[in-house]
């Protein structure tokens, strides 16, 4: 098996419940090591209007190999009509860093665990 690469999966949801709801399932599945949530503001052009809305913004951490499977369920679980879902490339990961993000989005459900240091 070759080096594992890492990659961010982005994607926006109307509320912090929603995003919370399903950053939970994805990273309980498997499918990403890690969520980060938090607040934006998103202009965009929506069925020939300008809409303003506030939402929650989630960066799904995981694995190339992993991105397929997360962006499939991530499709699956989104509220939206037309979800964000866009996938980005990390560079220069720290290897403790990689090591970690490989070993946690490989699709196995995991168990709790709050040994990661704050």
């Amino acid at each position: 098996m070759g080096k594992q690469k890492g990659v961010i999966v982005i994607s926006t949801f109307a509320n912090e419940q929603a995003a919370h709801d399903v950053s939970k399932k994805l990273v309980e599945a498997g499918l990403a090591a890690c969520a980060n949530l938090a607040p934006v503001r998103s202009i965009y052009a929506w069925r020939g209007r300008v809409e303003d809305h506030g939402e929650c913004l989630v960066l799904f951490k995981t694995t190339k190999s992993s991105s397929k499977a997360l962006k499939k369920e991530l499709a699956k679980l989104h509220p939206y009509d037309v979800p964000e879902i866009v996938e980005i490339k990390m560079a220069d990961v720290a290897k403790p860093y990689m090591e970690w993000l490989a070993g946690s989005a490989d699709g196995k459900p995991k168990k709790r665990n709050d040994a990661a240091k704050r």
